[in-house]
């Protein structure tokens, strides 16, 4: 399991890469216009990304980080948020890979945001902060679509596949 959570580490920080790449190129007023997305704007669900991911390796590494809301503003500017998520992007890679076989497959138990008590396996919540970067970063996607109708292919094979053999095969 390791091996898959390291690829979906490296994969998250290439896809975001190429995500905030585009994003980065939006006007001023196209970047944060609320186009009624879950989180109105292009920043808005940027920021949310960031929060989440925040919330979800804090708890993973025990340095917690308690978000005053799901649609909380990190970062007012593009620059600032593009900086943070570099930043978390390179510690979510260090953090996976940080982990062994035993410590993925064993209990983690965290508070929710509505302040219950949780239990389940650390495999189980990795494949749910991944799955929801990958959520969120489509929504993103989509609006990048609309709004320049030449959003960036972010497919796992197009940034994963380079270290695929078959054996016997170069």
């Amino acid at each position: 399991m390791k091996d898959q959570f390291n690829r979906l580490a490296y994969y998250n920080k290439w896809a975001n890469g190429r995500i905030y790449a585009a994003a980065g190129a939006l006007d001023h007023e196209d970047y944060f216009a609320d186009r009624r997305a879950f989180f109105k704007s292009v920043h808005g669900t940027l920021n949310h990304i960031l929060a989440i991911d925040k919330l979800w390796f804090g708890r993973f590494t025990g340095d917690l980080y308690a978000i005053p809301s799901m649609d909380v503003i990190l970062h007012d500017n593009f620059n600032d948020l593009h900086t943070a998520r570099i930043a978390l992007d390179d510690h979510i890679i260090n953090v996976v890979s940080d982990m062994d076989e035993a410590s993925i497959s064993g209990i983690l138990h965290w508070i929710t945001t509505e302040g219950q008590p949780y239990t389940s396996t650390l495999d189980r919540a990795l494949t749910q902060i991944f799955n929801h970067q990958t959520h969120h970063r489509g929504q993103v996607h989509t609006l990048l679509s609309q709004l320049t109708g030449d959003a960036p292919p972010v497919d796992f094979f197009l940034c994963m596949n380079d270290d695929f053999h078959e054996k016997g095969k170069a």
